[in-house]
């Protein structure tokens, strides 16, 4: 029988869509902005002119102004799903007041007939709850939030943001963040166009910050039109110009420590049916990337964007909105002390460790909306984005050999190309509000590498009479029995060359999805259904139902919620041929057999493709209004994933590749608090606690296999190393009465440490160990050690490791250590006979970060009303310079330090 076409399948979809919405009349679609408009009038029934609209979040802090024009018409477009306060002020008239609630793009009208009198007397209906009355667990950062927060680097902005202001992620290096328990499997929601492939300095470059306006990160069992990705969402609204008749913008300039510079413009401009908005800017760096070690050093990178949105309304029912991007990056990989000063196999001085990357990203989206009638709009977007991606090794290969860290030099250029459509229509009638929606999207996967062996040790053709390698015109030099002649050619030590593999893959999805939300009195209730095909190097389909119910209790302010999720789980797209099929590659499998972290999980050579997996999530919260200005939301949560996904990294480069295991189980919390504006201080509290565990046996991808996996049978579960007990963000902001547009803005981050599974430990005996019984030892003494040969001394030294009170340094380790003198103030080593894979890992210890920045946006104004501004700010990232690990040779990362004390001062232009 003939399988049926998917991308034939899903046109038809839309068409059939498209004939519905035109020809019925009674659906809408949704995007991820909506529109207030509406006309004010006197009692008389008269147009007011001129009167001054105001509409506002109190809790995301989102705010806007416009005047209503001659014939008394006032118009908000592109506005965050959110409910809303509008207030209408004018001279003679009381001001008025009501709240509205924009939930999807059907315009909402909202208007007003304002009572004579004098303005301080305000009319006002029943205004916003401080807590929705939603089942979905979000967070809701505005652009007023984000201009405040100190960010440590402009390159991975949009990251830092979601990991300083909302609940549930873990940090960790390079922009890399961990939502509720996962490894990245976090998805992007830009103006509705879905990005699920990674997105951090070293994978993708982001929308810039500047792009932003607003942000609702989804930590609650997502809705159905959610898929791929989801273990935390983010849904972007970037930046309009529509309705922005007098330009407006800003021109930033900024140096700070490690010579860091940064130069940006944007501006947004428009008229009632058409807005265009710009964001440029350009950064370089002497600590681009989170380096190996405290101290920087090769360490450089710059990186340019652009992004353009466009809107326009052909008429009052049919719009275009349009965005493109491009954005370009260049860096080197941080070098640590073994990277400097290499010598080759013979002992030849060789230079320093010089591998560096570039990045490239285009993306175009446009999307157009239909606005059938008073209930109904329709949705078609299409988008195309591609990553281009860049690895060169050292000018001299052999430059590349780092002891017990990476025995390979590689070259590397792959691209990742995204492109689909996606169309939606709904309906709202009463108390439904009823979405369906298609997607389709083809991922076209392009991985070129060229692979060369720099270590001396791994095949040598000749060896002395102590077996040791030697040339085989050395004197005494014979024959090595063990030489292995696939790799030989390749051996770079001994004349060899690169050896080129060449992948491909086209994924492709498709999805097709319902929901409605039906409000019922204090109820509200989420249904929904989406089904999932996922046709790449493997075949799935997948039935996932949603369904979520909240219950408002209004008298105490408060919000009763669950919800739960059935959800399809992909591989990751980043280097998912090699992962997939280099195993069946007979040099590729050797090589991966010389890999310290493992290597292919077969015992002969063949593809170990990638199978989707499936998860059901369950959540339980609530959320309390505390007085006029206190929100709190909490949730309690539990995920099972059978095939759950995460990555493993080539040597020390930024190459990853994702592997599969067997199942993972992850409950936990979060939790959140928002103080607003109280006499110019607001507060935001984030906070969670998340156990990953995670259950062998491996079933695809290379390398990664931890200890425990080996000393016990059956499926045991281990800690992986995204997992975090407790991590809290506190940001504190304040401004000067008597001088608003001063400001103080304070951030406080605690980290009780993410697991280090490669940390030295003691216990033998464990039944469910990640210490490696083969490094316990007796000392000549007679006393317990721990035999540390394994780690070269500024392994050791990054780790922090002291025996008997004496430190590594990063020429000087310890071969051994007795168990009760081995200590570190980086790591926290269970006490000996106590580490459990799953109960008691080890971990990066507990540490505190402290940022600040102060700045004044109106130091000097000047112009017609005022309209150009000077403003500064100084922001210094790590206040304390704090001296500590994100993680300790990860098997996706590698080790990375945080950043020391970094100071920035800006200068800025608003008009």
């Amino acid at each position: 029988m003939k399988r049926p076409n998917p991308f034939r399948f899903i046109l038809a979809v839309l068409l059939v869509g498209m004939v519905a919405a035109f020809a019925a009349g009674a659906m809408y679609g949704q995007s991820t902005s909506g529109n207030v408009a509406g006309i004010v009038k006197d009692p008389s029934g008269a147009t007011v002119a001129d009167a001054l609209v105001r509409l506002e979040n109190i809790v995301s802090g989102y705010s806007r102004e416009t005047k209503t024009n001659a014939q008394g018409a006032y118009s908000f477009p592109n506005l965050p799903f959110n409910p809303y306060r509008v207030i209408v002020r004018r001279d003679g008239f009381n001001t008025a007041s009501r709240s509205v609630e924009v939930s999807n793009t059907v315009p909402v009208a909202l208007s007003f007939t304002l009572a004579i009198g004098t303005s301080t007397v305000v009319t006002v209906e029943a205004g916003p709850e401080l807590v929705e009355n939603d089942p979905t667990f979000h967070a809701d950062i505005d652009r007023s939030v984000i201009d405040h927060l100190p960010i440590e680097s402009p390159s991975s902005a949009l990251s830092s943001i979601v990991t300083l202001a909302s609940p549930g992620v873990a940090a960790d290096s390079n922009g890399l963040m961990h939502g509720l328990g996962d490894h990245a499997e976090n998805s992007f929601n830009i103006d509705g166009q879905p990005i699920t492939d990674q997105q951090s300095k070293v994978f993708s470059n982001q929308v810039p910050a500047a792009a932003v306006q607003s942000l609702e990160v989804i930590d609650g069992a997502p809705p159905a039109e959610f898929g791929d990705k989801t273990s935390l969402v983010v849904k972007v609204t970037t930046r309009s110009g529509q309705g922005v008749h007098q330009p407006t913008g800003d021109v930033r300039l900024s140096y700070g420590s490690f010579g860091s510079s940064y130069l940006s413009f944007d501006t947004a401009v428009g008229g009632e049916n058409w807005g265009n908005f710009l964001a440029v800017d350009g950064l370089q760096s002497g600590r681009f990337l989170d380096g190996s070690e405290f101290s920087v050093f090769h360490d450089k990178g710059n990186e340019e964007n652009f992004f353009d949105r466009v809107d326009y309304n052909f008429t009052r029912k049919d719009s275009i909105h349009f965005n493109a991007q491009y954005t370009h990056s260049w860096f080197q990989t941080p070098n640590d002390y073994e990277n400097v000063n290499v010598v080759d196999g013979n002992g030849n001085p060789v230079g320093n460790t010089d591998q560096r990357s570039k990045i490239g990203t285009i993306n175009f989206a446009p999307t157009y909306t239909h606005v059938i009638n008073d209930s109904g709009v329709f949705n078609l977007g299409f988008y195309v984005r591609r990553d281009a991606y860049n690895y060169y090794p050292s000018a001299n290969p052999l430059a590349d050999f780092a002891v017990d860290q990476q025995q390979e030099s590689v070259q590397q250029f792959r691209t990742l190309t995204n492109a689909g459509v996606h169309a939606d229509v709904s309906y709202v009638f009463g108390m439904n509000n009823f979405k369906l929606g298609a997607q389709y999207q083809q991922t076209f996967l392009r991985e070129n590498d060229s692979i060369g062996i720099v270590d001396p040790t791994i095949t040598p053709a000749c060896v002395d009479s102590f077996g040791n390698p030697a040339s085989c015109t050395a004197p005494g030099a014979t024959g090595n029995p063990s030489v292995n002649p696939v790799l030989l050619p390749y051996d770079l030590t001994q004349g060899g060359q690169f050896y080129l593999w060449q992948g491909r893959a086209d994924v492709k999805q498709t999805a097709l999805y319902g929901e409605d939300q039906i409000k019922a009195g204090n109820w509200l209730f989420n249904l929904g259904m989406r089904g999932d095909f996922y046709n790449g190097l493997t075949k799935q389909y997948q039935a996932e139902p949603r369904a979520g119910i909240s219950y408002n209790i209004k008298p105490s302010g408060t919000v009763l919620r669950v919800s739960y999720a059935r959800t399809q789980e992909t591989p990751f797209n980043e280097n998912l041929v090699l992962s997939s099929k280099g195993c069946a590659d007979t040099v590729l499998y050797n090589i991966f057999a010389t890999l310290s972290d493992g290597s292919c999980q077969t015992s002969t050579p063949q593809a170990t493709p990638f199978n989707p997996g499936f998860r059901n999530e369950f959540h339980a919260g609530f959320g309390q209004a505390i007085g006029k200005h206190l929100a709190f939301n909490g949730e309690y949560l539990w995920k099972y994933t059978h095939n759950a996904y995460d990555f493993s990294v080539l040597g020390t480069t930024p190459i990853t590749f994702p592997i599969e295991w067997h199942s993972s189980k992850i409950p936990g919390y979060a939790i959140s608090a928002t103080l607003t504006d109280l006499h110019g201080f607001n507060a935001r509290f984030n906070a969670s606690s998340v156990a990953a565990r995670f259950f062998n046996p491996q079933l695809g991808g290379v390398g990664a296999t931890p200890v425990s996996t080996n000393s016990a049978s059956g499926n045991v579960p281990f800690r992986i190393d995204h997992d975090e007990k407790f991590n809290q963000t506190t940001h504190l902001e304040y401004h000067v009465p008597f001088h608003k547009s001063l400001w103080v803005g304070f951030n406080w981050r605690y980290d009780s440490g993410l697991v280090a599974g490669a940390a030295p430990c003691y216990n033998p005996n464990g039944a469910n160990t990640d210490c490696d019984p083969a490094t316990a030892i007796t000392l000549p003494n007679g006393q317990p050690g721990i035999d540390l040969s394994g780690l070269s001394p500024d392994q050791q030294f990054q780790a922090g490791l002291t025996c008997d009170g004496v430190k590594a340094t990063p020429t000087s380790g310890f071969q051994a250590c007795d168990v009760a003198g081995l200590k570190s103030k980086l790591l926290t080593i269970p006490a000996p006979n106590t580490e459990d894979a799953d109960k008691n890992p080890s971990r990066i210890a507990p540490r505190h970060v402290f940022d600040m920045a102060v700045g004044d946006d109106n130091i000097v104004r000047f112009g017609e009303q005022g309209r150009y501004r000077f403003g500064a700010t100084l922001t210094a990232i790590n206040l304390a310079n704090k001296y500590a690990l994100y993680n300790f040779l990860s098997t996706f990362s590698g080790t990375h330090y945080l950043t020391p004390r970094t100071v920035t001062g800006e200068i800025a232009f608003h008009f």
